[in-house]
């Protein structure tokens, strides 16, 4: 009987721990749903929830926005207290007093997810594409790069200052159009595109390991920057990738 009082009371606090991080997730991307909402949809054409494939690897993008001015892809990070890192750094931390909890840069990721639409609208290579990650209005954000990296009260005035002409009324509605049939959101195995970025980051490692750069396959040369050494690719500044030691 005691056991199965303690089972009641510790399996709420096991439930609470796995999905909160799910939920946090949701809760931001709703919130940034909601914001969107606000845009004047005869220039701006929303997509939230986007999920494309090339070969066998998965992009799951929050929020893409088409628009006469580019394509915005939008990163959602529902994070609060200090976020701290590089503009090149793989990781970035969040600071909330003594805790602190590392997260694959966001700037890098969206690359990702730029690369894997880039692939999806091929016959539109003159497509600009606008990076946005965006952080809970609890966060307060430290990070020294010229890219869009905002709090969610300054998303829409972010994207509203991108105001030069890029695609036709016309072109837009077919990227919207490709960009939906081209969505798999509601088909996809979400354990295959967690399986899918697991072999990148193993990929990604195993590169290291020996000594390759994971983006381009140059060597890894031991550099000492501002705040000590790290791996550099040969090839900089043609590739950026670095990687603390």
């Amino acid at each position: 009987m005691e056991l199965f009082i303690l089972v009641l009371i510790i399996a709420p606090a096991i439930f609470w721990v796995f999905y909160k991080a799910k939920i946090k997730g949701v809760i931001g991307e709703k919130t940034v749903s909601s914001i969107l909402y606000f845009l004047d949809n005869s220039k701006y054409k929303v997509i939230n929830n986007v999920v494309v494939k090339n070969d066998e690897v998965t992009s799951q993008i929050d929020h893409i926005v088409i628009s006469n001015f580019g394509i915005f892809v939008i990163e959602t990070k529902n994070f609060k207290g200090w976020i701290v890192g590089g503009e090149k750094s793989e990781f970035w931390t969040q600071i909330i007093f003594k805790y602190k909890k590392k997260f694959y840069n966001p700037l890098l990721q969206n690359s990702g997810h730029i690369k894997a639409l880039k692939k999806c609208l091929v016959d539109y290579p003159h497509i600009k594409y606008y990076s946005i990650i965006v952080f809970s209005n609890n966060a307060d954000i430290k990070i020294n790069t010229s890219q869009d990296v905002i709090n969610s009260s300054q998303l829409l005035r972010t994207i509203k200052k991108y105001s030069e002409v890029n695609l036709t009324e016309a072109e837009k509605e077919r990227i919207t159009q490709k960009i939906n049939l081209s969505n798999v959101s509601e088909s996809y195995n979400k354990g295959q595109h967690i399986k899918s970025i697991k072999r990148r980051i193993n990929h990604r490692e195993k590169s290291i390991a020996q000594n390759k750069c994971p983006r381009c396959g140059s060597d890894l040369i031991k550099r000492k920057g501002k705040f000590g050494f790290f791996l550099g690719c040969k090839t900089y500044p043609k590739c950026r990738f670095i990687r603390n030691i």
